[in-house]
């Protein structure tokens, strides 16, 4: 598992080649105002979210650069996040159920809950490739 880190950036570009030198690594997947980094020290998953030409992105909605877009678990299985989501609920979390997603040009199972002060969290794995960045339910478990 890896921590995630979600960000609104104003010019994407500009973030990557910031990141891209600051961690010493190039994108794993580059779209169109979307870039995310599987940072191997620190084990890190970043994701940048240009919000100059789109308010709308698939987790942000009328989200500025430099603010954060979402935190997450990236885990490595579907059993992973389902026991996520089966704790989470036994602890009295609301959360958002497990679904099967397109999101972010992935195909995911995803569960998401929000913090007390509205960050919203993901627990994940990435199962595929997709060309859809809005969040599109495709299943629920």
């Amino acid at each position: 598992m890896r921590l995630q880190l979600a960000l609104n950036v104003a010019d994407i570009d500009e973030a990557v080649d910031f990141y891209s030198r600051m961690f010493a690594t190039e994108p794993a997947r580059r779209r169109p105002g979307y870039a995310n980094f599987a940072i191997d020290e620190p084990p890190l998953k970043l994701v940048l979210f240009e919000t100059a030409d789109s308010a709308d992105d698939c987790c942000g909605a009328g989200a500025v650069g430099g603010t954060i877009n979402h935190l997450g678990v990236e885990t490595e299985t579907v059993e992973q996040v389902m026991q996520a989501e089966r704790r989470l609920s036994a602890e009295g979390l609301e959360t958002t159920g497990v679904d099967d997603t397109q999101c972010c040009y992935a195909e995911k199972s995803e569960t998401w809950v929000t913090d007390p002060d509205g960050s919203r969290w993901e627990w994940y794995v990435r199962t595929g490739d997709s060309e859809v960045l809005d969040n599109v339910v495709v299943a629920s478990h």
